[in-house]
């Protein structure tokens, strides 16, 4: 593992470094696919702009922007951050990309959300965690869900891809009720092997 910040079951989460704005990074933020659901993909992204980014991510306490990479490979698949970190009203909103196509749907954006949130909440002190996604992001809703988030809101028509709007849905979670869904999801899975 290079540099591990939080380390899951199958993925960890390290800082950006420099030789990323080399590797697949930037292609992700090229791909129309990719990036069907977020605010890239509408001028081309090229290495100096990735290079520009990490190195403002470095030093950045408004925000905790990390590479998601696979434990036995090292295999950098995705970003994940806490954007616009308020330490007064202790609060961030959380993003994702997972850029590796072939490793959609195998639950590793579950496990790299998690790892941030709880560090968002256990050791930044973060009363609430926030996102937005396209009404019809499915995947984002199901992990929004996933964390404990609830729906919160619609900005009507706010989000502009694809030649058409589309409403943007607003999720929230608070720190007692993501602490809460995952101590009683842990004693569940406990459960079964104690009888």
């Amino acid at each position: 593992m290079k540099q591990p910040f939080l380390i899951g079951e199958r993925v960890y989460l390290r800082s950006l470094l420099p030789e990323d704005a080399q590797g697949n990074y930037v292609n992700w933020l090229n791909d129309e696919e990719v990036c069907r659901y977020n605010s890239h993909h509408v001028f081309p992204y090229p290495p100096s702009s990735a290079e520009e980014y990490i190195r403002a991510m470095a030093n950045n306490r408004q925000a905790i922007t990390l590479a998601v990479c696979l434990k036995d490979t090292d295999e950098h698949i995705g970003n994940i951050t806490l954007n616009r970190i308020e330490p007064i009203s202790r609060q961030a909103e959380f993003a994702i990309v997972m850029g590796e196509k072939q490793h959609w749907g195998k639950g590793y954006s579950k496990e790299a959300a998690y790892l941030l949130c709880d560090h968002g909440f256990k050791t930044l002190n973060l009363n609430r965690i926030h996102c937005g996604t396209a009404e019809d992001n499915i995947a984002m809703q199901k992990l929004a869900a996933y964390l404990g988030m609830k729906e919160e809101g619609r900005r009507r028509q706010a989000h502009f891809k694809n030649g058409r709007y589309v409403d943007l849905v607003e999720y929230g979670v608070l720190r007692d009720e993501f602490i809460t869904k995952f101590q009683l999801e842990k004693a569940y899975q406990q459960e079964p092997a104690q009888r």
